[in-house]
């Protein structure tokens, strides 16, 4: 999105940021301890000096001349060196022994004691080593700068290393974040290509753990909407047929009725065949209004307290008629007490009728079709069953699963048996659902197939 930064600049970033805090700190502290350990440094081998002046001082029978050849032997190294006489005067003092050395210090001295400091000397440290002498006492004085140079030369190596080893985490940084977000970015383009239309995707699965999961999704997508859209262009195909066939029958015998090809004796004939197409056409566009409302916000439900057992009575009485028009036994199994379930009574027959015209169609004469009607139990004691059972051909096991699909068992056995439009089962499916129930397929005793519709007795979920 615009105003955004990239995965890549993010990650580039951070892992910038992280490196930068981490030298920071590491540095912080290694030359915290550099400088300490080399002041410390220092200040010993100053001190060692000091003990080593005062050894050679104190050699000879001339300490003059001793204190003389130490102090030469001092400057060589960058330490100055100030003698004490025994009346307490600086010998050889400069400016920087004269400003670090106080008379107090110079007694100490003379007293025997030795000194070990740090003073400050127009604005820079310098370090003190004093030690007595048989003829008074030496001081050693370097400056503190001189004493840590080499810690100092160690110091901004140590930071130049730190500083390429930033520039080499920063490089790396963003090697590794392209290289993270290559995949994703590769993920994004394929699912763009999906919205424009293009099913042909197959992202790479590459990456981190999370990234290639999002490459298997849109790889899962792209295969769910091809399949989709392919059986969409099954059902469309299909209801063509179906469409045209009644309309192709109407168009036929409505030519030959207005070319005067029929006989005026065979004119009743060929009217209720053009009925009986129309009504069969009426259906087929009913069940894609039922099919197109369920799936719309505005479906509309009428909850009310209803005897579902009463209602199963009414539509047996239909039935029960239309099947014996057939030759096909209705049976009811029904209790005499009240079975109540606050529901859309209207929809609950539509679901019934729905199962009903489904059975009827696949059972033949003399076999029974079955509406069971009890409170369930078990699994659950506020659900309300009904049973549609018939003595059909049934279903397979691999029909129940795709049982209440739209067009699955339509396109499986139309020309083997009795089909309708395709679509009985799915809005059945579809009403059942909208009704906070379930309804599964199974097999029946009575040899053909039974469908159980499970309604909760209290107020369904909307939508």
């Amino acid at each position: 999105m615009i105003g955004r930064g990239t995965l890549a600049q993010r990650i580039a970033v951070l892992a910038c940021a992280i490196a930068v805090i981490t030298a920071l700190l590491a540095g912080t502290l290694a030359i915290g301890l550099i400088t300490r350990k080399n002041l410390a440094n220092a200040s010993s081998t100053l001190a060692r000096l000091a003990d080593a002046a005062q050894e050679t001082a104190d050699v000879g029978v001339q300490p003059e001349a001793s204190q003389q050849r130490a102090r030469r032997l001092l400057q060589a190294s960058k330490v100055q060196s100030v003698t004490v006489s025994v009346d307490g005067q600086l010998v050889g003092a400069t400016a920087l022994g004269g400003a670090a050395i106080t008379s107090v210090e110079i007694g100490q001295l003379l007293a025997g004691h030795t000194i070990s400091k740090e003073a400050t000397v127009d604005g820079q440290t310098v370090l003190v080593e004093g030690r007595p002498t048989r003829i008074g006492a030496i001081v050693l004085l370097q400056r503190r700068a001189d004493a840590t140079a080499f810690g100092d030369a160690l110091i901004r190596q140590f930071l130049i290393a730190l500083l390429v080893g930033v520039v080499l985490a920063v490089v790396l940084a963003i090697l590794v974040a392209a290289r993270i977000s290559r995949p994703l970015r590769r993920t994004a383009q394929a699912a763009h290509a999906l919205a424009e239309g293009r099913r042909d995707i197959a992202v790479v699965i590459q990456g981190p753990a999370e990234v290639a999961e999002v490459a298997v999704a849109v790889n899962s997508l792209a295969s769910a909407l091809s399949h989709s859209e392919a059986r969409q262009r099954e059902f469309l195909l299909s209801v063509s047929h179906d469409l045209r066939t009644p309309l192709t029958a109407i168009a036929g015998y409505a030519e030959s009725l207005a070319d005067g090809v029929v006989e005026p004796a065979q004119s009743p004939a060929v009217g209720a065949i053009m009925l009986a197409e129309a009504h069969r056409l009426n259906r087929l566009v009913a069940d894609l209004l039922d099919l197109a409302r369920l799936g719309a916000q505005e479906f509309r439900i009428e909850l009310a307290r209803v005897d579902v057992a009463a209602l199963a009575r009414a539509a047996a009485q239909v039935w029960s008629d239309r099947c014996a028009a057939v030759g096909v036994v209705f049976r009811l199994e029904v209790r005499s007490e009240p079975v109540w379930c606050h529901t859309d009574p209207s929809r609950v027959r539509q679901i019934l009728d729905g199962l009903f015209e489904n059975a009827l169609r696949v059972t033949p004469p003399g076999s029974p079709i079955v509406l069971s009607v009890l409170a369930d139990p078990d699994p659950d004691p506020h659900t309300v069953l009904l049973e549609v059972r018939d003595g059909g051909p049934g279903l397979t096991d691999s029909d129940l699963a795709v049982a209440f699909e739209r067009s699955v068992l339509y396109e499986r056995y139309r020309g083997v048996r009795q089909v309708g439009t395709g679509l009985g089962l799915a809005i059945v499916d579809g009403l059942t659902r909208r009704l906070g129930g379930t309804v599964e397929a199974g097999h029946s005793l009575e040899g053909g197939a039974r469908f159980t519709v499970r309604l909760p007795t209290g107020t369904p979920s909307a939508g």
